[in-house]
């Protein structure tokens, strides 16, 4: 899959970013939220660097994402739990049935 430049701009700077046909608005939508903590952080912390803004903002990304992932791990317990509940549910069924038609 061939790429494309996508300009994004990050606390008044421009960069010229590598990314894949198709993914464009994905890397967009990506480089809004990331100047969304940015803006946030520079806001609460002024006296901070980029370097330091940027650590700052990843690291609540990454905690976000983390949280995010916890979640997810959650939901698809409960769901192999109900998909399993009702695989006995069904095999419990036909199991009577077959004893009802001998």
């Amino acid at each position: 899959m061939s790429a494309s430049a996508v300009e994004i701009t990050l606390l008044g700077r421009t960069y010229s970013i590598a990314c894949p046909k198709g993914r464009e608005e994905a890397l967009r939508a990506v480089a809004s939220e990331v100047e969304g903590q940015l803006t946030n952080l520079k806001t609460r912390t002024n006296n901070l660097s980029r370097e330091e803004l940027a650590i700052m903002a990843a690291l609540n990304i990454g905690n976000e994402l983390y949280e995010e992932r916890q979640k997810n791990k959650h939901y698809m317990a409960q769901m192999d739990e109900r998909i399993s509940l009702l695989q006995a549910t069904l095999e419990n069924s036909l199991i009577e049935r077959s004893r009802k038609d001998d």
